[in-house]
């Protein structure tokens, strides 16, 4: 299998083609910029597989099939998990969230072995992704969310959750009152819902508000924590592949 890697962050695309190489997956070549892209592919036979990071030094990865009419299956690599997460499926491209986790890596690898003896060539509307993740704040998102108490149904206000927290399979709403409820959805769901501005997935388990956030300390090899102003229930840390990406976000 010929792979390459498409990223702008060095360090995560070596990360990744480690994680390949435990899946007896080697990588050929990883690119950094759309610009890299367009003149390597004018230049090379094109690859199987892609890994594709969306958001690229020089501009958005979609950039380079303006120019390149790529032949080769692709599997969507980012951080921007509230941006087109639906068109991603209903497109039916695969996606993989950073961090990237080694088991959904690994199914990822297992879906494309499986699909490619079959599979045609995917016709992708990457203009139509392009316009939700060029302009996310044209769209509308979720204000309010109910909870189940006891018989009754309880209104949350998207403004008063503190934290969306994953736990033992439930999904969680905490809020400024220092009450957690439990919600009817998951957070993959809730990607598309919460509003970017606002909320940002600092881990695979959290969702924080920034208008609660108290305090953001260093911590061990690189990351955050995060103190909100009441949910004190675990601590809230930043993957270290994300810390970039929120310090961003808090701009």
């Amino acid at each position: 299998m010929n792979v390459i890697i498409i990223e702008d962050e060095k360090p995560s695309a070596r990360r990744l083609s480690r994680q390949l190489a435990k899946l007896d997956v080697q990588t050929t070549t990883m690119l950094h910029s759309v610009e890299e892209s367009i003149a390597w592919f004018q230049n090379n036979e094109h690859p199987d597989l892609i890994f594709l990071d969306i958001q690229l030094s020089d501009g958005l990865s979609f950039e380079i099939f303006d120019v390149v009419d790529v032949q080769s299956a692709i599997i969507f690599t980012t951080a921007y998990d509230e941006y087109a997460l639906q068109a991603f499926k209903l497109n039916s491209i695969d996606y993989l969230l950073k961090p990237i986790d080694d088991e959904e890596l690994a199914n990822a690898i297992k879906k494309y072995k499986t699909v490619k003896p079959a599979a045609p060539k995917m016709a992708l509307d990457f203009e139509d992704i392009k316009k939700l993740l060029v302009n996310p704040l044209e769209r509308e998102y979720k204000k309010r969310f109910t909870a189940r108490v006891g018989q009754h149904l309880k209104i949350i206000n998207a403004d008063d959750v503190e934290c969306f927290y994953s736990e033992n399979k439930g999904t969680y709403a905490s809020t400024s009152d220092g009450r957690n409820y439990l919600l009817d959805t998951t957070l993959e769901n809730l990607e598309s819902e919460l509003e970017p501005r606002i909320f940002f997935r600092v881990s695979r388990k959290y969702y924080v508000n920034i208008n609660h956030i108290n305090d953001i300390v260093a911590y061990t090899n690189s990351r955050l924590k995060i103190k909100l102003n009441r949910y004190i229930d675990q601590e809230i840390i930043v993957s270290r592949e994300r810390v970039k990406d929120f310090k961003l976000w808090l701009e």
